[in-house]
């Protein structure tokens, strides 16, 4: 007797537990009704945010690299040979600071030709300041006229200025003998060595100023669009040292093999220790724009297009919206809601989905 009631209760369980599983869609559908028709009634003022203006700075970036705006090259002023060139690539040199010498035939020929005009033109200015003092005696004792001064007075004016010019050539020769720098820079490359023979005009020493320095970077798509001269932004190295001021100077307007257009920048602000051929990220400023703002969790994605619940005195409706960036928590919106709407942002997507019970059918 015993036996058959245990079986019978537990034949009983049994039942139960299969009555409960086959009906376990049921219930979850009764439930998931339930949860949606909750949220299908008005959203509540604490569901709810107002929609405010909010002020951006978007900024375009890419990447960059430090190079030359130029090159100076420091050429043989005359035909000679190179001697006494002892700098080498990657020395710092001073303006004014001695390279090298330049010799030969040539410089010689020249420098003796210009020592000799200035010995003539002074045995000229010489010869013609005595004239000029015998005149002068001799228009106190007036054996002479004011008209024959005026002339040897011409005269000695004359040989004043030709001596001034042969001392100016027998100058510039000289500077002609030594190769130097014309500026702070940094010697790039050597073009000749000593004892070379070079021509008037060839290239000695590549130098790189030190302020001729600036940072070219290529920008794609929209973001060319964006950019102007007058630009500022930051010069980020990759090595992780402090970033850089700068300032866009060009936009060469012109598109590079990759399909970008390559613009130029230079510091901010003078003492800006750069490397040529230093890379890194540069980011620029693009103007303010002023744009409303939303909480992201108040967005719904559907069908591949953004919505929100917009809350109206006639209830709430769906919006069309157009993201733009997002800042913290929330996301900036280009198109779609105007300053003052209200926003529903708790359960807004089970709002959104409301119609779902009006189209779910209980299985029989």
């Amino acid at each position: 007797m015993n036996i058959n009631i245990q079986l019978h209760f537990r034949m009983r369980g049994a039942l139960s537990l299969c009555t409960l599983l086959r009906c376990m869609p049921v219930v979850v559908a009764f439930v998931l009704i339930a949860v949606v028709k909750a949220a299908a009634g008005q959203a509540s003022d604490a569901d709810l945010v107002t929609v405010q203006l909010h002020t951006l700075t978007p900024h375009v970036a890419a990447y960059a690299q430090v190079g030359p705006i130029s090159v100076l090259p420091v050429n043989a002023a005359e035909a000679g040979v190179i001697a006494g060139l002892k700098v080498l690539p990657g020395a710092h040199v001073r303006a004014g600071q001695e390279l090298a010498h330049l010799n030969g035939p040539s410089i010689k020929a020249l420098l003796m030709q210009s020592e000799a005009d200035v010995r003539s033109a002074q045995t000229q200015l010489s010869t013609s300041q005595k004239s000029l003092a015998i005149q002068r005696e001799l228009l106190l004792s007036h054996l002479s006229t004011r008209e024959a001064v005026h002339q040897v007075e011409g005269s000695v004016a004359q040989a004043q200025t030709a001596f001034d010019n042969a001392q100016a050539r027998l100058t510039a020769v000289r500077q002609m003998e030594i190769v130097s720098a014309p500026t702070d820079a940094i010697v790039l490359a050597l073009n000749s060595a000593d004892g070379e023979l070079v021509n008037a005009g060839q290239p000695i020493v590549i130098l790189q100023s030190s302020r001729s320095l600036w940072v070219k970077a290529a920008f794609y798509g929209v973001d060319m669009a964006a950019i102007h001269v007058r630009m500022t932004g930051r010069f980020s190295p990759a090595d992780g040292s402090e970033a850089t001021a700068v300032r866009v100077c060009a936009v060469f307007g012109t598109m590079t093999a990759g399909g970008g257009e390559s613009i130029a920048m230079v510091p901010l602000h003078p003492g800006a220790h750069w490397l040529s051929g230093e890379a890194g990220t540069v980011t620029l400023d693009a103007p303010q724009r002023k744009l409303v703002a939303v909480p992201t969790r108040a967005l719904i994605l559907d069908q591949g297009k953004w919505w929100v619940m917009v809350h109206t005195a006639q209830g709430d409706r769906p919006q069309a919206v157009v993201p733009g960036p997002a800042e913290g928590w929330d996301t900036l919106i280009e198109r779609g809601l105007a300053v003052g709407t209200q926003v529903v942002v708790n359960n807004a997507y089970l709002l959104y989905h409301s119609s779902i019970s009006e189209h779910y059918q209980i299985p029989g």
